[in-house]
């Protein structure tokens, strides 16, 4: 999908965003799936990148894709992931959904997850979505947008 020159192209422009941001940082662009390409980063100072509930990563996130996009002529999505953190929480949320799932359908009721981005809440959803004996559905208006787990009637 990219070409090594765009590869390139795309590792100096988000080292010079970092870099003008007083930040130091190693970056690794890695093979891309579909139409998104993983940017993983390294830093000493992971948490004022991630910020409270990965908040500031998602922006930093957004703000990069818009430059990348003005510079690289191409239709693509970025997934950017600051000292694994992405990783780590997609693997928290998954085992989340599998024991409230175990838990509501062992005592037949229904639970409510705390409100979360709708990155987070797809990410329950999808890891769910094969169990018959449970059904999700994510209620509420953001910020306070959140899954419920209910036993399948």
């Amino acid at each position: 999908m990219f070409t090594q020159q765009e590869i390139t192209k795309i590792k100096n422009i988000v080292k010079e965003f970092f870099e003008k941001m007083g930040i130091s940082v190693v970056i690794e662009v890695k093979e891309s799936k579909d139409e998104t390409l993983p940017i993983d980063i390294k830093t000493e100072e992971p948490q004022i990148l991630i910020g409270e509930k990965g908040q500031t990563l998602v922006e930093i996130q957004r703000l990069l894709k818009v430059i990348l996009k003005r510079k690289i002529d191409k239709n693509f999505y970025i997934d950017l992931d600051i000292n694994g953190y992405k990783k780590k929480k997609i693997e928290y949320l998954r085992q989340l959904a599998r024991s409230v799932a175990d838990d509501v359908a062992l005592t037949k009721k229904e639970k409510a997850l705390s409100p979360m981005p709708a990155y987070e809440r797809r990410i329950i959803h999808l890891e769910l979505a094969e169990r018959k004996n449970i059904t999700t559905e994510s209620v509420g208006r953001d910020p306070e947008r959140r899954v419920i787990i209910r036993p399948y009637p």
